[in-house]
């Protein structure tokens, strides 16, 4: 038995090495092999907005409002043909202004805040909203966030990490958004069990909604209780790394036809074929300026849409969970 648990252990571990997943804690990886999730209290919420417990109930959200005219615009004209039901504004970035003064002239759109701690592409790159002496622990020799989430959790200072991301929630609101939730950019802040806590004692010290994949609720079987801001989405899906352009159509129509009864969320990255984008996403086959152009043609489609309506698929956003929970 104990050679079986050990080669579970360095597979695992090997898995999450490749993956880049910030794992570091022994009993997490445990938790990890044996796959203890914690799911949502689905019927109650289905109840809350008014669906049964054997409705299909989807999220379709858009990351990344602010990396630059493109996603900002592609976002925009989603939400406006009815495509996406919620986004998520990245507060450091360049082209947030544009973002954030949409969701202000548009508060019957859906937007969070899209906590941000990692610089992922390879000239594009930005730091904190706070200053490097205030956070120093956050940068690196260059002053801009590091390049991927496993220096991020093996660097960064618990307290320094709290004090930028509700720095970013403050910006957001100080400007006039009114967001319905928080999320993490890629995914950086559900790895490690105390940037998790930090995360979402955030969402109810502001009275937020917090986005859990079901792979993080593992957490919340260790000592940190689950409070009601944290929503637990049990079929998360989003584009696997390495998904070749010419199957994405063919992912999020196999996505819909096997949507289970419960909430669901699929998140796509928007954008278009053209220049500054290209050069944002350059050197980055994952999520690049060809994945967000597909992931805008699909979601804008008739033909997505009728499948959606098809499945019987109920439409919701971030902010109807919002008024229905907290």
């Amino acid at each position: 038995m104990s050679i079986v648990v050990t080669s579970l252990l360095i597979i695992t571990i090997s898995f999450l090495h490749y993956q880049q997943y910030p794992i570091y804690e022994w009993e997490f990886i445990l938790e990890y092999v044996k796959d203890n999730r914690q799911k949502e209290d689905f019927k109650s919420i289905a109840s809350k907005l008014g669906y049964s417990e054997n409705d299909k109930i989807l999220i379709i959200h858009a990351d990344d409002v602010g990396l630059s005219k493109s996603v900002n615009e592609s976002t925009f004209e989603s939400f406006k043909n009815n495509s996406i039901t919620s986004a998520s504004i990245i507060m450091n970035t360049y082209e947030m202004d544009e973002g954030l003064k949409f969701a202000v002239e548009n508060p019957n759109y859906d937007f969070g805040v899209h906590l941000t701690v990692t610089s992922e592409w390879k000239y594009h790159k930005w730091g904190g909203i706070l200053d490097k002496t205030k956070v120093p622990s956050l940068h690196n020799n260059l002053n801009n966030f590091y390049w991927n989430k496993r220096k991020f959790v093996k660097n960064a200072d618990l307290k320094e990490i709290k004090m930028e991301l509700q720095a970013q929630i403050d910006l957001a609101k100080s400007m006039g958004l009114k967001p319905s939730h928080i999320d993490s950019h890629e995914g950086a802040l559900f790895f490690d069990p105390n940037i998790f806590q930090i995360y979402v004692d955030l969402a109810v010290e502001n009275d937020l909604l917090a986005f859990v994949p079901i792979e993080a609720s593992m957490h919340f079987n260790r000592e940190l209780e689950k409070p009601n801001n944290a929503v637990i989405v049990d079929q998360f899906h989003m584009l696997h790394e390495g998904t070749n352009v010419e199957e994405i159509e063919n992912f999020y129509y196999d996505v819909v036809e096997n949507l289970k009864p419960g909430l669901s969320q699929i998140i796509i990255h928007l954008g278009k074929d053209e220049p500054i984008l290209k050069e944002i996403t350059v050197d980055h086959p994952n999520f690049d300026y060809r994945w967000r152009q597909k992931d805008y043609d699909i979601m804008n489609s008739k033909e997505f849409k009728d499948l959606l309506e098809k499945n019987d698929i109920k439409l919701i956003s971030w902010l109807d969970l919002k008024k229905a929970i907290l």
